[in-house]
């Protein structure tokens, strides 16, 4: 599948900042026809440093000085099919632990109360995916960036990320390794930085959207974590710097493929 993706954001700098940005694809990400990084401070551009990280991420290290940021990244991703991966032990140990946005020890007695699981880990998973899909309602601008897992739940809206988190949660409550993938998603509307949530099967990663918002088949990876706190698009570690415009595109070249939620699929 050939896939269309870029951002262009806009940061004022009032004195000095240094930032993290994760918005490049993962070179997990099948093959790249074309991929270009520009990033310019008052229209003259400036040296970025890039970071790898795991599960193919790639975080660019930006530090300036005051003015006008810009960053736009381009790319053609050429989208194959992946081969299931068993979840390594490690990963395993990483994905089941509590985490900042996603609580999970603080839902125990919940999720006792609430759900009824079944023995096989890929259907629990699905089955917390379906459930988080039918109790809470999509709203833009009904959380707020610190709100965890349990807020949400209390809440019953959110976003995307918000939707991810209570399903990774929930999964680590009932034993399944979760964790968080922001992604690319070509059909979201409106169009922006998509996050959803994996879950391990003895067999593979298997990608869990309870938003239905776009096609598991083609999301493309941007970034891997414990929650949203690891794969933000943009950290600020050291000055301030304040979001001024974000525009985000994804398509796909054809038609946008059916999802049979049913089904596994698997995010290079």
């Amino acid at each position: 599948m050939r896939t269309q993706i870029g951002c262009a954001l806009t940061f004022d700098v009032e004195d000095h900042v240094v930032l993290a940005l994760q918005v490049a694809a993962a070179s997990s990400s099948s093959s790249f026809e074309i991929e270009q990084l520009t990033v310019t401070l008052d229209c003259q551009p400036i040296a970025v440093e890039e970071v790898q990280v795991e599960h193919g991420g790639r975080v660019h290290l930006i530090t300036c000085g005051a003015g006008q940021l810009s960053v736009d990244y381009e790319a053609i991703v050429q989208r194959a099919t992946p081969a299931d991966q068993p979840p390594t032990p490690a990963e395993r140990l990483f994905a089941v632990r509590p985490s900042r946005y996603c609580p999970s020890d603080l839902l125990e007695s919940f999720a006792e109360a609430e759900l009824t699981t079944p023995d096989d880990l890929a259907d629990r998973g699905r089955m917390v995916g379906d459930w988080v899909a039918g109790r809470l309602r999509y709203e833009l601008g009904s959380s707020g960036p610190f709100d965890t897992a349990v807020d949400t739940l209390l809440a019953g809206r959110g976003v995307c990320r918000d939707f991810a988190h209570l399903t990774v949660a929930l999964c680590r409550t009932v034993g399944v390794p979760a964790r968080l993938a922001s992604v690319y998603a070509p059909g979201v509307f409106p169009m922006d930085f998509h996050a959803v949530a994996e879950v391990a099967t003895p067999d593979r990663w298997e990608v869990v959207d309870a938003t239905r918002l776009a096609p598991r088949q083609s999301l493309v990876r941007i970034a891997t974590g414990r929650d949203a706190g690891d794969t933000a698009f943009s950290t600020t570690l050291d000055g301030s710097a304040e979001l001024i415009t974000a525009t985000v595109t994804a398509f796909v070249h054809g038609d946008l493929p059916i999802d049979d939620i049913t089904s596994a699929v698997v995010l290079p």
